[in-house]
């Protein structure tokens, strides 16, 4: 499975962007994490395979959405609105397990990632 994000780039705070990712292949669940400067990776939201179940890292929570178009295998995560907190390198991820798991971060498939940037 390849995974293309894309979608990246230079925000005011409370802006809005739409990060794409577009998988080559079928998987059970679809997430996204990112790494802030100075930072470990950290898991952000996923996706089931069929779209219908989501999971949320706390500190995203009623900013974030995830959602996947089925007929494109592709994965979307809305921020709406953005933080300078949010600044970092967002990566596409995508697992044969259950979205539920997303959370440890124990994902097979990974794509190069996308960069954020949020200004004050």
């Amino acid at each position: 499975v390849q995974l293309q994000a894309s979608g990246g780039g230079l925000v005011q705070a409370g802006g809005s962007l739409r990060l794409s990712c577009a998988a080559s292949g079928l998987t059970l669940c679809m997430g996204w994490f990112r790494q802030a400067p100075g930072n470990e990776r950290e898991f952000v939201a996923a996706v089931s395979w069929t779209g219908r179940g989501t999971t949320y890292a706390d500190s995203v929570k009623g900013r974030f959405t995830i959602s996947k178009d089925n007929a494109e295998d592709t994965v979307y995560l809305q921020i709406n609105p953005l933080k300078p907190g949010d600044t970092g390198v967002y990566y596409c991820a995508a697992s044969e397990r259950s979205y539920v798991y997303a959370p440890r971060g124990d994902m097979e498939y990974w794509g190069k990632g996308t960069l954020v940037t949020v200004s004050s």
